[in-house]
């Protein structure tokens, strides 16, 4: 009887040691690219955040994590990324490398490639990071300060991204990128899909609509897990005078709308992320449940999935 007991016992541990070595994503931040609270607001949707630390939000980033390997790899290289490697040192129980792997960014605007300024000379001075860029990001990188410095001084190496190929991260974790209609002023955009063991995710933190874009989002959803889809605004009220043509985004309701014939399943892999300061998503209690009610997720900061 005890040896059966030893038995099962081991087998119980080697599964549960099996089922944590499996890779997953913790989310470093959820906020678009100025952050939240955001820089010179003092409407009621930062008010609180500004008086209380706890409300606030970094921008959006993830961690895609592989226990057994013991490597991680960061998606987007946000302003906030000093505080985001510290969070992720904190959830993982310094049990990583300090620095990732290596770091996949989307497209050149401030709040997914500037927080590469903190691994020049005159902050962590880095020796080599990788970082994977598209084609034209990568030729921005290089080719202007104080960007260059980085690439000039080894403090980061550059891996070209090719949308008809896929990077192979390890045995059983796949990265393949593609790209979406946005503001391009610098590089293209990209999103990119993660297959992770028996787990796929998606990627799209920015898109000026989903009817632009030549692929059908409800049937790349139906092919995931899991979907970070782009939440900026909640809808079109919360921008006052601003001119939506200017800033592109699908809304949340928008979004909503276009999945309202989808399966309870489908929605439920939807993690609306890069959330506006205006959104108030972030602020009001009302809305998020409206959201949650639908069937619909809200990514959280600190949120392992």
């Amino acid at each position: 009887m005890k040896q059966l007991i030893s038995i099962l016992f081991c087998c119980f541990s080697f599964v549960s040691h099996a089922q944590t070595e499996k890779p997953y994503i913790i989310i470093l931040g959820v906020a678009q690219d100025g952050g939240y609270p955001h820089i010179g607001c003092t409407k009621q949707c930062c008010a609180k955040a500004w008086q209380n630390d706890s409300l606030k939000k970094y921008v959006v980033s993830f961690a895609l994590v592989d226990e057994a390997t013991n490597k991680w790899w960061l998606f987007e290289a946000t302003p906030d990324i000093k505080e985001q490697l510290q969070l992720f040192k904190t959830i993982t129980k310094n049990s990583f490398n300090y620095l990732p792997d290596g770091i996949f960014i989307t497209h050149a605007h401030i709040g997914h490639y500037t927080g590469l300024m903190e691994f020049g000379r005159e902050a962590l001075n880095t020796k080599g990071v990788k970082v994977y860029a598209l084609p034209k990001l990568r030729s921005y990188l290089e080719t202007n300060g104080p960007w260059n410095q980085l690439v000039t001084l080894h403090n980061i190496d550059i891996v070209t991204l090719d949308t008809t190929q896929t990077i192979k991260l390890g045995s059983n974790i796949t990265v393949s990128t593609f790209t979406v209609p946005h503001r391009d002023e610098y590089s293209e955009t990209g999103g990119f899909r993660i297959a992770a063991a028996d787990k796929k995710y998606l990627f799209i933190p920015d898109i000026n609509k989903w009817g632009k874009w030549d692929k059908n989002i409800i049937q790349e959803v139906e092919s995931v897990d899991i979907a970070l889809l782009d939440g900026t605004f909640y809808n079109a009220d919360e921008l006052g005078k601003i001119n939506i043509t200017e800033v592109p985004h699908p809304m949340i309701t928008e979004t909503m709308q276009l999945f309202k014939g989808a399966s309870t399943t489908t929605k439920e892999k939807i993690y609306f992320i890069h959330l506006n300061h205006t959104n108030p998503v972030l602020w009001d209690t009302a809305t998020k449940q409206t959201i949650l009610n639908a069937g619909y997720n809200l990514a959280r900061q600190g949120q392992k999935i």
